[in-house]
């Protein structure tokens, strides 16, 4: 199975985002030709104030970013992972930060919204309240890509070991991590996260990112991009150049099972306290 991962200079003008994002969809469907595409985090809308977050948002299933990524798979016949959506919650005054999956016929397979949130101050003084604006989901979310799992996860999930383990558990084949992880924490935790979570899986970890500056109010603030695929035996097996632009792999199903037999951590795992 081939991937490709976009990776996006998404910014508060919806309009212009989902230009870049059919663009870049375009662009990978005649270049690379893969089956599976993955979006980065909020590709359809980043930064801007609150109130600009939740006019932007879409009441799911529905809406211009929504309704942009199912015809694409079902005109290009893939799959589509829409790394995130901002998505409305009926009488709350917060979104959802929520991925969506559609299949070669453009209908929705998954939807996973992200459990985690991102309420830090950065080392460089910035401070990051997620949870203001978003509600964190609670479910585990995986489905099946012609016979190859695929686990969900978005951006801040990568620094909770449990959630990957229990993705691990129920045997996904690869991590869809769609990211806009910041600059200043990227640059020191990122890649060796990523990989971390692929040994400890042994899956495929597939982290597009979103790369440069947005406003956020009246903050300028910077990602990290770096989008990489990582293999079941944590080497990264491709990664994006700086700006927009794509990334590509076949992922490997004997890959996968050779790596797990040499190391059968699954067998090895002991239920400490039972």
């Amino acid at each position: 199975m081939k991937v490709t991962l976009v990776q996006m200079n998404s910014i508060s003008d919806k309009a212009v985002n989902l230009a870049q994002a059919r663009r870049l969809i375009e662009q990978a469907v005649t270049q690379e030709r893969p089956d599976w595409i993955c979006l980065p985090e909020v590709f359809d809308f980043m930064g801007g104030s609150r109130a600009e977050k939740m006019a932007a948002a879409e009441e799911l299933p529905g809406g211009p970013a929504y309704e942009m990524c199912s015809e694409l798979a079902r005109k290009h016949k893939i799959f589509i992972h829409a790394g995130s959506i901002l998505e409305k919650i009926a009488d709350e005054d917060r979104l959802h930060n929520t991925s969506v999956a559609f299949n070669r016929e453009g209908k929705e397979v998954a939807r996973y919204r992200k459990i985690h949130m991102f309420d830090i101050t950065a080392p460089d003084g910035a401070k990051y309240h997620e949870s203001a604006a978003f509600k964190a989901g609670d479910a585990i979310v995986t489905y099946d890509v012609e016979g190859v799992k695929v686990g969900c996860a978005i951006c801040y999930d990568l620094r909770f070991p449990y959630l990957f383990q229990a993705l691990a558990e129920q045997g996904v084949d690869i991590v869809a991590l769609p990211a806009a992880f910041t600059l200043v924490t990227g640059k020191d935790h990122w890649e060796v996260l990523c990989r971390a979570r692929a040994i400890e899986m042994q899956a495929y970890v597939c982290a597009p990112g979103q790369t440069g500056s947005h406003k956020a109010g009246h903050e300028t603030r910077f990602t990290y991009g770096n989008s990489l695929i990582a293999d079941p035996w944590g080497h990264v097996v491709a990664k994006a150049s700086e700006g927009p632009g794509l990334v590509s792999t076949h992922v490997d199903l004997d890959r996968i099972r050779k790596v797990r037999a040499m190391i059968p951590v699954a067998q090895h795992r002991v239920k400490i306290g039972a």
